[in-house]
């Protein structure tokens, strides 16, 4: 086994100014299996699908531990290489491959070059990253991917067939976004167990190896990148499975973002089967699969009434009198302006970064249509967000010489602090408001959506144990680990938790940084 090409130093100042800036940007960054991650040494193609451009490669280099590989060879589009800007410079000092998209020339493209050189970082057991979607979209379904992966492996195995002991791991990995472009979101990154292919095991993929094998090889890292993340063929859907999702787990489980992903793509995948099979023509419907159809249509229905009152269902399920949504009322207001006023003297400092970063997503989105600006905007605030948080430092630092040894840590550190003050800021306020839209949608509507609600959850437990799903979410779900969010057990450890300057404890995993709640998504057409 070779040891591997040392880590640039570039790459190691990439990788850690975006574990400070992802973690940042996103309030929880939980990866899963990273066990599975072969060392460095062993030839490994990571394949992972493609939602958000530039911040999926950035988000993958900072998920692999570097006492596991000592880096990730990156792949991009060509039209990111050349450019007199930051992001250009970044990928470039990274040690990235180009690649040319017949999407982006009018002529024939030649990436014979960049497979050359994806093949000789293999064979000195380095890791390359590829996206085998072929380019970043922003879809609630996963494109069919193209065979480069593949065709790869096929090529590295047949350079090397009269080796017994050589082998190439295609490791796959499923990036799972609760919202990809908001900030203080969540992310899941899920390790797959990787596929070993080896000379003596797999002398199908040898030249000349059959287009079928090919294709086999690919569904199969489709499968294995599927299983992990949300994979429908509308948004609909998606929106549906979230609300089933947080109807059987209500606000305030200790659930891990692994499981809630996971409880969600159950309900995904019963949903999407009831659409396929109620789409085909001339073919006997089964009755339950009628009735799963027809519960995902009553889910959407709902979700657009708590849409349209703008409340949470949580709000539904547990009824409060009008005294107590006026002593709440009271308490979220008071938390609101407390900790927007100890906020200010830190905001000063983040207001530069937020005008920037504004600034830069507006006129990037006039740059061209939705579809081909929209999978960047993560990519964008993030680049933009860490330049301009950085001469926000050091100007701070320079205009306090004097005092510049304790300045260029309280400075970071009043930043981080009134992140998370804000961070409860918002969530009082929303609280507040959603609160006060309690009392204006009154109690005779309010019944008649508890009453839906309760049928609804009725017709959700008996799927979710159908599906093989506990029966006693709240209880099983702390007993499984989930302690990374939802109610913690004991006073101190509450109040603990609340203050803790790692991260704020949330409640929700649908929870960014806005004063509403994120639960629509882009039309169907869009």
């Amino acid at each position: 086994m070779t040891k591997g090409t040392p880590t640039p130093w570039p790459y190691t100042l990439i990788r850690l100014l975006f574990q400070f800036t992802l973690k940042v940007f996103y309030g929880t960054i939980v990866v899963s299996n990273a066990h599975f991650i072969p060392e460095t040494g062993k030839p490994c193609i990571v394949c992972a699908n493609h939602s958000n451009s530039l911040t999926d490669a950035l988000l993958l280099v900072t998920s692999v531990p570097s006492n596991r590989r000592n880096m990730l060879r990156l792949t991009a589009k060509s039209t990111q290489f050349g450019k007199k800007t930051f992001t250009s410079w970044l990928i470039e000092s990274a040690g990235t491959v180009p690649i040319h998209r017949r999407k982006d020339f009018d002529g024939p493209v030649d990436n014979s070059q960049a497979m050359t050189s994806l093949i000789k970082a293999l064979e000195d057991g380095d890791a390359v990253m590829m996206f085998p979607e072929g380019m970043s979209r922003f879809h609630p379904t996963i494109a069919p991917l193209k065979t480069g992966v593949a065709r790869l492996a096929s090529d590295v195995l047949s350079r090397h067939r009269d080796d017994p002991d050589f082998e190439i791991n295609i490791l796959n990995c499923s990036i799972t976004y609760m919202h990809r472009q908001h900030w203080r979101s969540d992310v899941l990154v899920t390790w797959h167990p990787p596929i070993i292919l080896r000379p003596k095991d797999n002398p199908e993929l040898l030249e000349p190896a059959e287009p079928e094998t090919i294709r086999a090889v690919t569904k199969q890292i489709y499968t294995q990148i599927s299983s992990g993340t949300f994979d429908s063929p509308s948004w609909h859907l998606v929106q549906s499975s979230k609300l089933a999702a947080r109807m059987y787990a209500p606000l305030g489980t200790r659930m891990s973002l692994g499981d809630h992903v996971r409880i969600t793509r159950t309900f995904l995948e019963a949903f999407k089967d009831a659409h396929e099979d109620g789409s085909e023509d001339n073919q006997p419907i089964h009755p339950d699969i009628v009735k799963v159809a027809q519960l995902q249509e009553d889910l959407k229905a709902y979700q657009h009434r708590l849409i349209s009152y703008g409340i949470k269902d949580d709000r539904v399920r547990r009824p409060l009198s009008r005294r107590e949504i006026l002593r709440r009322m009271a308490i979220r207001l008071f938390w609101s302006c407390f900790l927007f006023s100890i906020s200010i003297p830190g905001l000063l400092l983040w207001f530069p970064v937020i005008l920037t970063t504004f600034y830069a997503v507006h006129e990037f989105k006039k740059s061209g249509p939705v579809f081909d600006t929209f999978d960047e905007i993560a990519q964008y605030k993030l680049v933009y967000g860490l330049v301009s948080g950085i001469c926000v430092w050091l100007g701070g630092v320079i205009l306090t010489l004097p005092f510049a040894m304790i300045t260029v840590f309280l400075i970071p550190a009043l930043m981080w602090m009134t992140l998370r003050w804000m961070e409860d800021c918002v969530a009082s306020t929303r609280a507040f408001f959603t609160l006060f839209r309690l009392l204006r949608v009154g109690k005779q509507t309010l019944n008649e959506m508890r009453s839906l609600h309760d049928v609804l959850h009725r017709q959700i437990m008996d799927l979710a144990i159908a599906l093989g799903l506990p029966s006693d979410p709240e209880e099983f779900f702390p007993q499984a680990g989930g302690k990374e969010k939802g109610r913690v057990m004991g006073s101190w450890q509450s109040k603990a938790g609340y203050f803790s300057i790692r991260r704020r404890r949330k409640r929700d995993w649908n929870e960014t940084l806005r004063l509403y709640d994120k639960v629509d998504y882009p039309d169907e057409d869009s």
